[in-house]
């Protein structure tokens, strides 16, 4: 396998997710050294079965054969965030939540050097509000990975009002040697694809609320109509049927738009814990 690290050695990874999970799995198979940092031991045990499981699905999906065995070599588990004070870039990749990002930068600000960068990866947090959190803004920069990370090619790059360029010009040398496009965006909350994309889901959940159609309908439609390879409610089930709730509230918080009021099906669908593809169960059904 290649080694395209541009110089940088270990990359911390916050967050065993399903987006930390990807982001770890991404960076292992273009020769990166990653330490992974979750709350619990179970968490990060269910994360190293989900990387092994991914690559050995990998080639089977049209993808690269990967050596599930090599990857995890690469991948380092902790449950303290002290483990990535030595990181030359850390990614943080926890719940789309303010509060809960704020306690994580809080901590980072005094365990990282300065010269550490520091990328939030979020899908519609303003990244001026999360490098406000710290003593060194201009070294927190926003990138959108897209999920399934591994196999996405483009991200939203999101400076912050003060993102440093050489902060951005490190960032993008991390992409590139992650095998990314990165597309130049501004730090607006949503940036393009979610300011997009969740008002459609959102939506769709909707008429799905209303009793228009059901799930299976209304992706349909946009299968066969439009040529989406998943429809927006498909898709609400791989992100994460609470990560669209979280996003629908963050825009709705912060333009004060009733356009992005949050569907009560997200609501009460996030409370009974069906979250998608992640629970086996969202607006679909998946096999165990």
């Amino acid at each position: 396998m290649t080694d395209m690290r541009n110089g940088a050695s270990t990359i911390g990874v916050i967050g065993a997710g399903v987006m930390g999970i990807g982001v770890a799995q991404n960076l292992a198979q273009f020769g990166y050294d990653v330490v992974l940092v979750d709350t619990g031991e179970e968490i990060l045990a269910a994360a190293r079965a989900a990387i092994a499981g991914h690559c050995r699905m990998s080639a089977l999906m049209g993808g690269p054969a990967l050596d599930a065995a090599e990857i995890l070599s690469r991948i380092a588990t902790s449950t303290s965030l002290d483990e990535v004070a030595k990181a030359e870039v850390v990614i943080e990749n926890v719940t789309e939540n303010v509060e809960i990002k704020r306690a994580v930068h809080e901590r980072l600000d005094e365990i990282c050097p300065a010269e550490t960068v520091i990328i939030v990866n979020t899908s519609a947090i303003p990244i001026t509000k999360v490098g406000a959190v710290g003593r060194h803004p201009e070294r927190v920069v926003g990138v959108h990975f897209m999920n399934p990370v591994p196999v996405k090619p483009v991200v939203e790059l999101i400076p912050g009002f003060h993102t440093s360029a050489e902060t951005v010009r490190r960032t993008r040398d991390l992409l590139r040697g992650m095998g990314k496009r990165a597309v130049d965006v501004k730090d607006a909350c949503g940036f393009v694809s979610n300011r997009v994309l969740m008002l459609t889901v959102n939506e769709a959940a909707y008429l799905v609320h209303e009793g228009v159609a059901t799930a299976e309908s209304v992706d349909e439609v946009f299968r066969g109509c439009f040529g989406h390879p998943m429809g927006p409610l498909e898709t609400a089930d791989l992100i994460g049927v609470d990560t669209i709730l979280y996003s629908m509230e963050v825009l709705y918080e912060h333009y004060a738009d009733s356009k992005y009021r949050p569907c009560p099906l997200l609501k009460q669908m996030t409370d009974a814990g069906l979250h998608g593809r992640k629970s086996g169960r969202g607006f679909h059904t998946y096999a165990g």
